[in-house]
């Protein structure tokens, strides 16, 4: 796999994130004492290729081998995403499409027995999506590693009982796939374990990675094992050959530094461009492969005292892919096998990701993985990509700029969408840019256009009193003219709307009926509000005032504001007769 050479911005953030392997070295050797795992390998992933890795533990204990980046586990169900790759290639390629009938490639699906007479056939896109509408098979797929081939086939005879219709619900299905690593095979006429070696682990330069520890002779492979009666015995079925098709589902063996490959390779689909794809799947595959395509209940962390975490997403294909509350995008794949655990998980936005392997029956691969996650972006200090705004966007920036200086009919005409003066006059526009000017006087750009699309911006312009707003966005129209303006009017707080913020932000330290009497107008709920202001304690502790975000400085205000577990905002009104407040609500950031 050829390597882009890095840039001085992947430097930078190289630098930053090498900074973090003495404290995560230290998470890892503690983690792994505290869970009496046997070995425990890792690695960090970034602008393509392994930051740091290493391990803690033996991969052998008998001959006590030590586990670190180049020692190869069985990967389980990690494997599935080469399968996803594999049936995408085959899709590209033209030689099948995702929504045939499974059965044209496995003539023994033909004959299933569905759940009700409404139920559509089951497809490839249902089985890479995990919603062909079989039962969830952990446990009996977990020994199918050395079903041969010739049993697979009298297997499939014999049919497949469905808990569902398919494409109904997520239920995670290890037959799905080893029947596409089956399809894999008939479609390319090539057994699937040399398909997959030739197509995909060679062309990534993952050579030291295989099907069977007998094709990795010159490599260090870890021992797989299990507890029984609190000893560590070695797992029989750890090292059992994969015999064929139905390996698919959780067969391969690699190392950390050889799936740091893996990740990054999903990294690099990232963001959409123009320039040469890469060997292996083009990079719109890549990222369909990290969308949702069956989704699962959302993941809500309800622990009391901690801030709200949530994850929406599901199923994409060979992938789970999320999106967090606090990560945005979130893509990644545990595996478990008696004898082994593994994961790896990866920020799109972030370009960043991470891999851990153990050797015991189902290790907790997962959380020390989200764990030196969490910490490499925490003391990295990594951000999320910045979006660029499109060549229209800027220059309808400047046009805005301008029109809001002083009005022009002709450049307001080169400016608007059709739409534009039909859902507001230009009168009236006319009007309220005059009151603006009058309100703030002169505007001035203050800072950059911060960019949630390409088609999609805002920005601060300061005047001599208090600050615009501005937001517009652009049709889809050639050329792309603004269809939406925005500005909002905002004003610091004057001295009683300030008095009352801070006396606000001081209740949350220690919330009292005393001290909301004082601060909240009589004609609010103010024992409901001080049950938001003991929430907010309680998840949070005390706040303090960061900067203004909107309001006319009178009547309401928007404050960003600090506390020890991370940033909120809150939104204040006053009644002016009082000097009191009449509402204040505190939302999370994010």
């Amino acid at each position: 796999m050829s390597v882009t050479p890095p840039t001085d911005s992947d430097l930078e953030v190289f630098a930053r994130i090498a900074t973090t392997a003495p404290a995560i070295a230290e998470l890892v050797a503690n983690f792994a004492q505290r869970e009496h795992l046997p070995g425990l390998a890792y690695g960090v992933v970034a602008a393509g290729r392994l930051v740091y890795g290493g391990g803690a533990g033996k991969a052998d204990l008998a001959a006590n081998t030590p586990a670190d980046d180049s020692t190869l586990f069985r990967i389980a169900s990690m494997t599935k995403s080469f399968i996803a790759v594999a049936i995408l290639q085959l899709r590209d390629a033209g030689l099948l499409a995702l929504d045939d009938p499974a059965a044209r490639y496995i003539p023994q699906l033909a004959s299933l027995a569905y759940p009700t007479g409404d139920s559509p056939v089951v497809t490839v896109r249902h089985l890479l999506s995990m919603a062909p509408g079989w039962p969830e098979d952990n446990p009996w797929g977990d020994r199918q590693l050395a079903l041969e081939d010739e049993a697979f086939s009298k297997l499939l005879s014999n049919g497949v009982t469905f808990a569902a219709a398919p494409d109904v619900h997520y239920e995670y299905s290890n037959l799905g796939y080893m029947i596409l690593g089956r399809i894999v095979g008939q479609v390319a006429g090539m057994p699937l374990q040399a398909y997959v070696r030739e197509r995909i682990l060679c062309p990534l330069g993952m050579t030291a990675s295989g099907w069977n520890v007998d094709e990795l002779s010159d490599q260090v492979v870890a021992k797989g094992y299990r507890y029984v009666g609190g000893e560590l015995v070695e797992e029989a079925l750890a090292l059992a050959r994969s015999a064929g098709d139905a390996a698919a589902f959780g067969g391969l063996y690699a190392s950390v530094r050889e799936l740091a490959q893996w990740v990054a390779l999903f990294l690099a689909a990232w963001p959409p461009r123009d320039g040469e794809e890469g060997p292996v799947l083009r990079r719109s595959s890549l990222r369909e492969m990290q969308r949702c395509a069956n989704p699962r209940l959302p993941l809500i962390n309800r622990t009391v005292g901690a801030p709200q975490h949530y994850e929406v997403g599901g199923y994409g294909y060979g992938l789970f892919a999320s999106l967090t509350s606090d990560f945005g995008r979130f893509v990644g794949h545990a595996g478990g096998l008696p004898g082994f655990g593994s994961h790896m998980v990866w920020l799109p936005d972030y370009d960043v990701g991470v891999v851990t392997l153990a050797n015991v029956t189902y290790a907790p691969a997962v959380p020390i993985a989200m764990q030196i996650l969490r910490q490499v972006v925490a003391q990295a200090q990594l951000t999320p990509r910045r979006v660029r705004p499109a060549a229209a966007l800027v220059k309808a920036q400047a046009r805005t700029i301008r029109l809001l200086d002083q009005w022009d009919d002709a450049l307001a005409d080169e400016l608007v969408a059709a739409n534009f003066f039909l859902d507001e006059p230009r009168a009236r526009w006319q009007s309220r840019l005059e009151a603006l000017r009058s309100q703030h006087g002169a505007l001035r750009v203050d800072g950059d256009i911060e960019v949630t699309n390409p088609l999609r911006g805002v920005w601060k312009m300061a005047g001599a009193q208090g600050w615009c707003r501005v937001t517009i966005t652009l049709a889809p129209t050639v050329p792309p003219r603004v269809q939406y303006l925005n500005i909002e009017s905002i004003f610091p707080p004057g001295a009683e709307m300030q008095t009352a913020l801070e006396a606000l932000l001081a209740a949350t330290a220690t919330p009292s009926l005393r001290a909301v009497t004082k601060i909240f107008s009589a004609a609010c709920d103010r024992r409901g509000v001080l049950a938001h202001l003991r929430i907010v304690n309680a998840l949070y502790g005390a706040c303090t005032l960061e900067r203004i975000l909107g309001g006319d400085g009178v009547l309401r205000t928007v404050a960003r504001v600090r506390s020890t577990r991370g940033p909120l905002e809150v939104e204040v009104t006053l009644d002016r007769r009082t000097a009191k407040l009449i509402s204040a609500e505190f939302r999370r950031v994010g």
